[in-house]
């Protein structure tokens, strides 16, 4: 299985699991935009979803990594999945862990794990827009004193507006346009409207 997957691949694979839909879409927002991800439907595909976790683990097998951290819910598989390659590529044991939501909106290390001081942790999104759940996922993470070595996701969609403080590495960078509708070109067109939810995908 070849672990390089250039960005066409990956838009490719996007397509193929119902996961990247491109029309013209209304966001919850109010806004039009021409794509939208649905990034839970990748990993319905094992297949699909081993290849985009090989070419994320390739990206981070020279840090060292010890354990691969990811925020419920879409980074428990990623987390794992990422952890199980690392693994195969570098030999090591690698771990995987993920941190669940709190009450007071925040997220924590449940589940009586823990971290080690200085531990080498790998923290992984399906995609990154505004960093918030890996900001609170980092969060929870730092009284155990960790060492993070970076955060790697699947799409970056944050147009290099996010600073966790740590390399951001990313299978696809991805620039999602979008409109207020009064200046969306797709209106202009005649495109129909949908909400993306109304255009789901379960192909294979």
């Amino acid at each position: 299985m070849s672990r390089n997957l250039d960005a066409d691949a990956v838009l490719d694979l996007l397509r193929q699991t119902g996961t990247l839909h491109e029309g013209h879409f209304r966001l919850t927002s109010g806004r039009h935009s021409d794509r939208f991800f649905l990034m839970p439907h990748t990993f319905q595909y094992p297949e699909a979803t081993e290849r985009l976790c090989a070419g994320l683990a390739a990206l981070f097998a020279a840090d060292e990594v010890e354990t691969v951290a990811g925020p419920a819910t879409g980074g428990i598989i990623l987390a794992y999945e990422v952890a199980r390659q690392l693994g195969r590529l570098t030999g090591r044991r690698v771990r995987a862990v993920f941190t669940e939501k709190t009450e007071d909106g925040g997220m924590a290390l449940k589940r009586q794990w823990s971290l080690r001081p200085g531990e080498r942790v790998l923290m992984v999104e399906d995609a990154v827009t505004t960093g918030g759940s890996v900001s609170k996922a980092i969060a929870a993470l730092r009284p155990y004193g960790p060492t993070l070595v970076g955060v790697g996701c699947i799409v970056d969609r944050s147009g290099g507006q996010v600073d966790f403080g740590v390399p951001l590495r990313s299978l696809v960078r991805v620039d999602v346009a979008s409109w207020a509708p009064e200046e969306c070109p797709l209106c202009r067109e005649g495109v129909p409207l949908v909400k993306p939810k109304d255009q789901v995908s379960t192909r294979g």
